[in-house]
Order: structure tokens, then sequence, then C-alpha cells
């Protein structure tokens, strides 16, 4: 096969690909240039917020197209209602009701989106691969004769269970309601043949909550970049960095608060929580009911460097969440060589290891364990040494994402294999 014959053609779709802190879209950021470097063409379909290419991305050939929506939640006007010339068709008429009836449209709307435009495409593209939107549209691009690949890296069932059971009253409905696009995703996905996962937790859970075949779904784990993410200089005594995506109780922050609290009885400690908070949410009313606001710093809109920087200047990380399908958070803490304290949830103990190679792992849920973790680690420095040794040797070992992007692409070769009547894209 010649180098020509052998490079592929991939549109990488994602519906929203926040840029720095969030798994799916730093999976599509590296994963893209991942594949660009290996010698495929790679076109990213990204709703808002989107990907930010960084210039070894751009250099090796990735390309942006963006499909907008009416972005109903973005900053700084989360829940607007649009004007009347800001619609275009009906899919934004379809995006403006979801919200307002409360449900999250924005798979949807955007599977819909984009397979008009790859319908218009077909010529161009040799298989197309989802990244957690399983939306109704990839049936029509699957109609189409595009050999399809989607990656779900954990079901939102989870987060749904979560939500339900901390809403109280009648906003128990209104999360129920949030998460209503689930149906969709499962219904979709079983009608994939080939989906990716990151863990074997995720795989299991999926298999579960979906009902997809077993034949259909591999695991392939996420990666770092061990270059940025690495030990530096000093860390600053007392302080813990938490890195979490969203201000949700999945993310556990709450724990971690109450944690804090308590370990500041006893000695001084500082929280710097990665994290965009509500300010009228439970998180900064439970900050203020402990009063540790001078023991907690929130910061974010911060790229990888800065992101690296405070992981590796931390004393602990902190992984507090109540399921985690992969946990990026984790590696990037443990390439920077820092020890963790983590939560036995989902597959964060297969992330990390169960025998404290590089965590002191605790049962999710739990304020008192989790401070007990910090005030041992604090008091014994032989251990955060190893554990940071250990994470950084088992990263280096099990998490890059020239790997992930290479088991993709053979992914992307079987898919193409098994399509009926395939056929490949001119390059």
């Amino acid at each position: 096969m010649s180098a020509a014959e052998d490079r592929l053609r991939i549109a990488l779709l994602s519906y929203r690909s926040k840029p720095h802190c969030g798994g799916q879209g730093v999976y599509v950021r590296h994963l893209a240039r991942e594949i660009a470097l290996l010698g495929h063409d790679v076109e990213i379909f990204s709703g808002q917020p989107y990907p930010d290419l960084d210039d070894s991305a751009l250099e090796a050939g990735v390309t942006l197209t963006k499909v907008p929506s009416l972005d109903l939640f973005g900053e700084p006007d989360p829940f607007r209602t649009p004007k009347l010339r800001e619609f275009r068709d009906w899919i934004d008429v379809v995006e403006v009701v979801q919200m307002w009836t409360a449900a999250f449209g924005e798979p949807l709307t955007f599977s819909l989106r984009v397979s008009r435009l790859l319908n218009g495409r077909r010529e161009d593209f040799d298989v197309v691969h989802d990244n957690q939107c399983l939306g109704y549209g990839l049936l029509s691009v699957k109609r189409a004769g595009f050999p399809l690949v989607a990656t779900i890296h954990h079901p939102i069932t989870r987060d749904r269970s979560l939500a339900v059971r901390a809403a109280k009253g009648l906003k128990k409905i209104s999360a129920w309601r949030w998460h209503s696009f689930l149906a969709m995703q499962g219904r979709v996905a079983r009608r994939i043949p080939s989906l990716l996962t990151v863990s074997r937790s995720s795989e299991e859970d999926i298999r579960s909550a979906f009902k997809v075949s077993e034949d259909s779904l591999a695991t392939i784990p996420l990666g770092v970049d061990t270059e940025v993410f690495a030990p530096r200089g000093e860390r600053v005594p007392g302080r813990i960095v938490c890195v979490a995506s969203a201000d949700a109780p999945l993310k556990g922050v709450s724990y971690l608060l109450e944690a804090v609290a308590k370990v500041a009885a006893e000695q001084h400690v500082e929280l710097t929580l990665v994290s965009r908070l509500d300010p009228g949410g439970p998180s900064a009313a439970l900050i203020d009911e402990l009063s540790i606001a001078d023991r907690v710093s929130v910061v974010s809109g911060i790229d990888d460097d800065e992101l690296a920087a405070l992981l590796a200047g931390a004393e602990i990380a902190c992984v507090p969440s109540l399921y985690e399908g992969f946990s990026l958070p984790a590696v990037e803490a443990m390439s920077c060589g820092t020890p963790l304290v983590a939560t036995r949830a989902g597959a964060i103990p297969e992330v990390v290891g169960e025998n404290e190679e590089a965590a002191v792992l605790v049962d999710a849920g739990d304020a008192g364990q989790l401070a007990q973790a910090f005030l041992r680690l604090f008091d014994d420095a032989d251990l955060r040494a190893r554990l940071g040794a250990g994470g950084r040797e088992r990263v280096l070992e099990k998490y890059s994402w020239s790997a992930v992007a290479a088991a993709t692409v053979e992914r992307y070769r079987a898919a193409i294999e098994s399509t009926p009547g395939r056929k490949r894209a001119a390059c």
C-alpha cells in the first residue's frame, strides 16, 4: 500500500470542545493532533465552545469546521432566549424549544447540523468519528455510507442518577428532563457498529446502560502530554489542587470542601480549585458556610501549561469524584509527579492503581476519609515522594497520546473494512 493509499481522511465530530478543562475537549484536541502526526488528514467539526488547536496540530494539517449553534448555555448569558433575527432554520427552533422545556438539546441539534454538512461531502472522508454526541443525525450519516466510529467516555446515566438524587422537590423532575437525551444516545449507540471507550469500568457501564452488542465496544485509554505535564520546581507547602470540569454533584466538590475545612482546623492548608463555580451555586454557598473562603482559590480559563504548573506546584492533587469514566485530571497529576488522593469511584482505581502505586484511595462521598488522607500525606514526605514517582512512571508506561492515536486508527481501518459498499475517499 502506498503512502497516499495508507493515508485516511477523518471527520472528527465534537458537539462541544471546551479547550482546556473538560475531558471531551482535551480528547479531541490531542487525538486530532496525534492522528495527523501519523500522516492522516483530520478535519474537526465542532460546536461551541470550539477547540483550541495548538501550533503543532495546525502544522500537522488539522483543520476546524465550525458548526455554530445558538450557544444557549454559553457565558456570559446562559439560558438566554435568542432574538428572532438569530433563527436560521428549523433546527434552531428545536434547540430553543428543548431549552424552554428544561432539556439539553445540543447533542441532538449538533448531530442534525453536522449530518447536513457531511451528507454533502461523501467523497471527502474515509471515516467519521463521533465524540460522545450520539445524536439521531448520526443515523443519517450512517445511511449515507460513511464508516462510523463513536467514542463514549462514560454513559451519562451516572450523571443523571447523581443529579436527580442531589436535587430537591420539583427540581428532581428538571434534573431528569435535562438528561432526557440519554434515551436517544442509547438508541443511536446500539446502531453504531464500532464504539470506543476509555476504561474497562466505562465499558461495563456502557454495556449495562445502553445494551450495546458484545463485539461493538473496545477500550482505548486516554493520554497526556508528558512533556507539558511534568515535574517542575518547588511545591507549595499545604497546597491541594483539584480539577473539576463542572460544578456538579458527580465531581464530589462538596466533600472536598468539607475535608479541607476539617484539615484547616488542625494545620495550614490551601485549596486551588480549577473549575467554573456558579456564584449562587451550592459549592460557593458551602465555601461561605464552612468559613474557608480564605483557604480556597478558584481559577478557570487556564491553558495546559498553567494547569501543569498548578499541579506540579502542589503537595497533593485530589480527585473527589463520585464517578469517573476515566479521569484525565488524575493522569495529568500523576504525570506531574504529584501524589494523589482519589476516590474508589468508577474507573479511578483502574487508572491510578489500587495498591497505593500513585494514590491514596478513599471511599467516594466521605469527607472524613478525604481529610484523614490529606493529613497522612502532609505528615509523610517519603510517602508523597513515593506516590509522586510511582504516578509519573505509571503515566510513561501506560498513557501517551501517540499510542491512543495509533490504536484509534486501527479501529478506523476495521470500521472501513466492515462497512458494506465502502468507498475510500479520493486523496
